[in-house]
């Protein structure tokens, strides 16, 4: 066996966009072929964009998948390419679909491997459409090697894993390859990057041979794709590595027995130890390239929000122009009688740092005429937050009628410390077309603001300073209605992403009755939550839909 090319490919595929995919695919291959690669690598489900879902149950979605798989196989002459797809399952029990990695060469099918480990948790559901392999593992033989292929889950979850009495990449393994190609659709979180990396070169030096690793780039609704493909040598270093949140390729040369030092790891890819950005720095990058794919694919051009002077706008803002373009988003202030002077300069002082258009709507005329409306029914009954929601659906009914009347998006702004207490108006500044930061703490959206001032000052020093706001009654705080944030993302953090009760919470330190106030907050807020935007997700455990919980139930009172 001799040296072999490999061309990994890194792309942003649209879901159902046959025609786009085999484009960007075989252009792929092509460009790969002159080159001078033996193989080009996609992702998982390629062909078909990831995540399919319910589309998986259409037989001509099934039938466009084939024949885009076929296309792609004609110009696979001179070079083999192995593309993600669904296939039929030819038994008469099980479910009608795999998950399958297809081998081309010579211009058709010469193999195909189906996935075995079918994820079933957080934001995966593929077992409700997929088959797992049940089949004798086999290596594809190519160019006098011998190759794995592998899909995702049959990398991840590890054979020392007391849940999975075998792995199917030990089986495989067993069969003595020379290397090991696994294609994926990993959807990032904060925490993936420093996991993948540990899985990879864990199994790379487990089996002793490489591991090349093939994720797809771009965001698909809530979820955000890094890309951040990789190939693993035996040491448990990495001889290649590509870009995260873009489009990448590169070629990665294999010969049995040697150790592997690519051309196009260097001088821009890392070489074998990663550096890692912090968190806040992918966060940033990963909500960047979820807005912009969202309107990209769903071919909206412009944003629109409310700016308030706080923070949270201040920050969704500045993500929307650095994704859209500043030309494409407007702002609009629309303060009340309870809008502190600040807050509206502070507002008019970003939108003109960041070259957005801007203008001021003022809502005191329009809530004193529901006001007025109400008085008959409200006669003699003191103001609360009845006149508070008032505002706040008032700067919804505005910016939704500019979004209707002139074709804006409008981005929620909420985040994710908000969402999980209620603070929040149904129909009032949950509304949205997108929610931006709606898995992003409290906490976090304030080192989004020190980082986005990091080389200079684009958001207001007073709107990061002052007292978080939502200025709906003289001299509001939200620490008047919720723990100081500091705190509360603590405790929310715990019990959403750790699923700690309330018991270990207690255990761990927080108070028992801040503890059954968050509790509480959190459990009778979800039938709001159910009403909310789609959220960007990039933390393990975001609301929406890798978070199911029943709207009415009971788990503390």
């Amino acid at each position: 066996a001799g040296l072999m090319k490999i061309a990994l490919v890194q792309l942003n595929y649209r879901v159902g966009d046959f025609a786009r995919n085999v484009e960007r695919i075989t252009a792929s291959v092509l460009q790969a072929r002159d080159r001078g690669a033996d193989l080009a690598v996609f992702a998982e489900l390629s062909v078909c964009g990831y995540p399919p879902r319910d589309f998986l149950e259409f037989d001509d979605f099934i039938v466009r998948c084939e024949a885009a798989v076929d296309q792609i196989a004609k110009v696979c002459t001179g070079i083999a390419a192995i593309v993600g797809a669904p296939s039929r399952n030819p038994a008469p029990r099980g479910k009608p679909l795999y998950n399958s990695a297809w081998f081309l060469s010579d211009g058709k099918v010469v193999e195909k491997a189906h996935k075995t480990l079918l994820p079933n948790y957080d934001v995966f559901d593929e077992y409700r459409y997929f088959e797992p392999n049940r089949q004798p593992y086999r290596l594809v033989e190519y160019k006098g090697l011998k190759i794995a292929l592998t899909i995702c889950e049959d990398l991840w979850n590890l054979a020392d894993d007391p849940l999975y009495i075998r792995n199917p990449a030990d089986d495989l393994a067993a069969l003595g390859p020379h290397l090991m190609i696994n294609i994926a659709a990993s959807p990032f979180h904060y925490d993936q990057p420093v996991l993948r990396r540990e899985i990879l070169s864990r199994n790379a030096s487990r089996y002793g041979f490489p591991v090349v690793y093939v994720n797809q780039v771009g965001a698909q609704t809530e979820l955000i794709f890094d890309g951040d493909s990789m190939v693993a040598e035996p040491g448990g270093s990495f001889s290649l590595s590509l870009k995260q949140f873009s489009e990448d390729t590169a070629l990665y040369e294999f010969k049995p027995g040697t150790r592997h030092v690519n051309a196009d790891a260097q001088p821009n890819r890392p070489g074998t130890q990663m550096t890692e950005l912090p968190a806040v720095k992918l966060i940033r990058s990963a909500l960047v390239l979820g807005i912009h794919d969202y309107f990209e694919k769903m071919g909206f051009t412009r944003a629109i929000l409310g700016l308030s002077g706080g923070i949270d706008s201040a920050v969704t803002l500045v993500l929307a122009a650095e994704a859209l373009g500043a030309e494409n988003v407007h702002a609009v202030l629309l303060p009340s009688q309870f809008s502190s002077e600040h807050s509206v300069a502070d507002a008019r002082d970003l939108a003109v740092r960041l070259g957005v258009s801007y203008e001021i709507i003022s809502i005191r005329e329009t809530c004193a005429a529901v006001e007025k409306t109400l008085k008959p029914n409200f006669h003699g009954l003191p103001s609360d937050v009845t006149e508070e929601n008032i505002q706040a659906r008032a700067r919804a009914l505005i910016l939704m009628a500019l979004s209707n009347k002139f074709g804006y998006v409008l981005l929620n702004t909420s985040n994710k410390s908000e969402a999980a207490v209620g603070y929040g108006t149904l129909y009032g500044d949950m509304c949205g077309g997108l929610s931006v930061l709606g898995d992003v703490y409290k906490t976090m959206v304030y080192e989004l603001a020190g980082l986005i001032n990091q080389q200079d000052e684009i958001i207001p020093m007073n709107t990061i300073l002052k007292p978080p706001s939502a200025e709906l009654r003289p001299d509001q705080k939200d620490s008047d209605s919720l723990p100081e944030y500091d705190l509360l993302d603590r405790i929310l953090y715990a019990y959403i992403e750790k699923r700690m009760g309330p018991k270990e919470l207690v255990a761990a330190g927080f108070g028992e009755s801040m503890v059954n106030q968050v509790l509480k907050l959190v459990n009778t807020s979800e039938y709001k939550r159910h009403q909310t935007p789609p959220i960007l997700r990039v933390s393990p455990k975001a609301f929406g839909m890798g978070r199911r919980l029943p709207i009415v139930g009971k788990y503390l009172s």
